[in-house]
C-alpha cells in the first residue's frame, strides 16, 4: 500500500488507493456533529460522537473539518514524534493522524468505554503483545499503534480491511470473510478514518 509499503513492492496497491477513495466519498458527513461527554467514576472525561449511555450529556457541535484548539496545538507538538514513529514502522503519517484524531482527538489521558487508552486507544492485551509500559506515554502508546497498524496493513493488504480490525479486532474481519463487519460503530469508523485520511 502507498500507504505502508511503495507502490513498487506492492503491485495491487493502484486498485486499492482507487477503493479508498470512493469510500472516503461515498459517506461524506456534514462538517460538524453533536458532542456527548461523559465522566466516569475514576473521574476519566470521555467524549464521543453519540450517545453510547445514559451518562453522556452533549455538549455541543464538533467541527471534523476543525480540531479545536487544544488538539490542535497538541497535534503541532506530536507531529515530529508522529513523523518518526510512522517512519520507523514504514506507515503514511497521515494515516497515523487520521487514527489517532478518529481515536482520541489527540488526548493521551483518552480512555473509552471499552477501557482503550491513550492516543491510538490501545486495550490492555493489544498494549501487552506489542510491549507497551505505558499507555499513555505518548512514544509508547504511538509505537505500540503504529505497530498493530503496520501487522494489520500487511495482514489484510487492504486500508479499509487494516482499519476495520483496528476497530473492530482481527477476528471479526475474519469472521465475516475478510470484509468489514456489519457492525454500524466499524462502519462509521472506517469512513471517518478514511475522511480524515483524505483530508490529511
Amino acid at each position: 500500500m502507498g500507504f505502508a509499503h511503495s507502490a513498487a513492492t506492492r503491485p495491487h496497491i493502484a486498485a486499492t488507493g482507487i477503493l479508498v477513495l470512493a469510500l472516503a466519498f461515498i459517506d461524506a458527513r456534514p462538517a460538524s456533529a453533536e458532542v456527548y461527554r461523559y465522566v466516569d467514576k475514576r473521574g476519566h472525561v470521555h467524549f464521543s460522537d453519540r450517545k453510547l449511555g445514559p451518562g453522556y450529556q452533549a455538549i455541543g457541535k464538533r467541527h471534523d473539518a476543525t480540531l479545536s484548539a487544544n488538539s490542535t496545538a497538541t497535534r503541532e507538538q506530536l507531529n515530529a514524534l508522529i513523523l518518526d514513529t510512522a517512519q520507523q514502522y514504514q506507515l503514511d503519517p497521515a494515516l497515523v493522524h487520521a487514527v489517532i484524531t478518529a481515536e482520541s482527538g489527540y488526548d493521551p489521558e483518552a480512555v473509552s468505554h471499552a477501557g482503550a487508552v491513550g492516543l491510538m486507544q490501545l486495550m490492555p492485551a493489544t498494549a501487552r503483545r506489542y510491549g507497551v509500559h505505558d499507555r499513555r506515554d505518548p512514544a509508547d502508546n504511538l509505537r505500540g499503534g503504529a505497530r498493530y497498524l503496520h501487522y494489520l496493513l500487511n495482514r489484510f493488504e487492504t486500508l479499509p480491511l487494516a482499519i476495520a480490525a483496528y476497530n473492530a479486532g482481527e477476528n471479526a474481519v475474519v469472521k465475516y470473510g475478510h470484509q468489514i463487519p456489519p457492525y454500524p460503530e466499524t462502519q462509521a469508523y472506517v469512513r471517518k478514518v478514511l475522511n480524515y485520511y483524505r483530508a490529511y
